[in-house]
């Protein structure tokens, strides 16, 4: 095993298949991003969602795409001469994936890759145990997607990040109110049919104990573009609590404790969620952030 790969699994002091899975795919996420460093792609691009979260702010989950959004809209962006930097640095550390852009049959703002490979060689590439290897099937396959928004709302605030491992390098990514924009957009908006994305709500719950103020103007653009709000429409802190007090009518809270629990290790965090509970904090916690904020 390569000694900064070494050096990167010490942190997650993975025990069962499942932690040895979740540390391969945190490694491998971190050296795509080491390879869009040296592609230039933060000079055009900036990371967000979960795993900018988890890899640059602490998020305690999980988390499992790579997500980036333009900085300024290009309908022309070039994805694929970025993706052989990834492909080209997951080899030199060892591992076996393929890196290939997804070809759509529609227009669409977002273009797609994705990172894949073998479960069970790439484990062997982190020095996983033996015995735990040999629970992983043969065709096991580590799928990581890669999503870049070429039309982005516009008002996002940016910070530059570094890490140190495998080698120093620096990721342009949201700042965190405007993540936390990001994800209540998502929470109140995100289409899954009769699925309930608990992550987001798990999320949410984050943001509020850290006390992170909300981009209001981010999330106000971000709504606009999806025609959640209309133009000329002022999102003020009363509106967005109300949205949100509604929104948590409607979930089913166990559909989403069962979406998240593959994605944390403490599970008994989530037995006091409820419609309530959502509906408590959010009076109690947001509105003290919103007005710290809100004009």
């Amino acid at each position: 095993m390569h000694s900064a790969i070494e050096l990167m699994l010490e942190k997650y002091k993975p025990k069962s298949i499942d932690d040895h899975k979740n540390a391969l795919k945190e490694i491998v996420q971190e050296i795509a991003l080491l390879g869009l460093f040296r592609s230039g792609f933060y000079n055009n691009a900036a990371f967000y969602g979960g795993t900018a979260l988890r890899i640059f702010y602490g998020l305690d989950r999980f988390s499992e795409d790579l997500d980036f959004s333009l900085l300024s809209p290009n309908n022309d962006f070039n994805l694929s001469k970025h993706l052989k930097y990834i492909q080209n640095e997951l080899g030199a550390y060892g591992f076996k994936m393929t890196v290939e852009e997804k070809v759509k049959s529609f227009d669409t703002a977002i273009k797609s890759a994705f990172i894949k490979g073998g479960t069970e060689i790439n484990l062997l590439k982190i020095n996983s145990i033996k015995d735990l290897i040999t629970g992983v099937h043969a065709d096991e396959q580590i799928k990581i997607k890669l999503e870049v928004d070429t039309n982005p709302p516009s008002g996002a605030e940016y910070e530059v990040k570094y890490q140190l491992n495998p080698i120093p390098y620096s990721v342009r990514l949201f700042s965190a109110s405007s993540l936390f924009a990001g994800k209540i957009h998502a929470l109140l908006y995100r289409k899954w049919g009769n699925r309930v994305k608990g992550r987001d709500f798990y999320d949410y719950i984050w943001y509020l104990s850290k006390n992170i103020k909300v981009d209001l103007s981010h999330l106000s653009n971000r709504m606009k573009q999806t025609k959640h709000l209309k133009d000329g429409e002022i999102l003020n802190r009363e509106m967005l609590i109300q949205m949100l007090l509604n929104k948590f009518s409607e979930i089913n809270f166990q559909k989403a404790k069962n979406d998240v629990l593959p994605f944390i290790n403490n599970h008994e965090a989530l037995d006091i969620w409820s419609e309530d509970f959502f509906k408590k904090i959010t009076e109690d916690k947001l509105i003290g952030i919103l007005k710290c904020i809100d004009t």
